[in-house]
């Protein structure tokens, strides 16, 4: 194989599995399809993808891990959420990835945040569980805000490779 289409083959295996990765949190989506972005522009001598859009590119990776951040601590936030709930959330966001997928994926975040949020208060009456429940899913809600963001912040990144590139 041409070693300019092994670089395009990888680079697109790299866009797939990073748009995979915006959606599993073990991935780190975007800045993959950002890299198999870059590797296609230097296989192609950045003939078609010059520096100007390279950087445009850049910056949407940075401004998509800011919305991922932002998106999740509005969402705790907004509800009160403790530091313990955010580390439960990751962490059943993890557990439900890896032990019940791809249900976990859904249900592990708002498990871990509800956990956490009890840990937090210490009781378990029907007022602290309210709240903890509000916890979980307003976190849970912060996650998947984060996701469809970032899918829209990938999606206009390959609108405007691909733009750029037949143009």
């Amino acid at each position: 194989m041409d070693p300019k289409t092994l670089y395009y083959v990888i680079a697109v295996v790299l866009v797939v599995v990073g748009i995979i990765g915006t959606v599993l949190p073990a991935l780190p989506g975007l800045p993959l399809v950002f890299a198999g972005m870059l590797l296609a522009a230097w296989a192609g001598d950045f003939e078609q993808i010059g520096p100007a859009m390279i950087v445009l590119l850049a910056v949407l990776t940075l401004l998509s891990m800011a919305v991922d951040f932002w998106a999740t601590a509005h969402g705790a936030k907004r509800v009160g959420a403790s530091r313990k709930a955010l580390v439960g959330a990751v962490l059943g966001t993890f557990a439900g990835l890896f032990v019940f997928p791809p249900v976990g994926l859904f249900v592990g975040p708002f498990a871990g945040a509800l956990a956490g949020e009890l840990l937090h208060q210490r009781s378990v009456d029907r007022r602290s569980f309210g709240h903890a429940t509000k916890v979980g899913f307003g976190t849970w809600f912060g996650i998947v805000l984060g996701v469809v963001l970032k899918l829209g912040i990938a999606f206009a990144m390959i609108g405007l490779f691909a733009l750029a590139w037949w143009l």
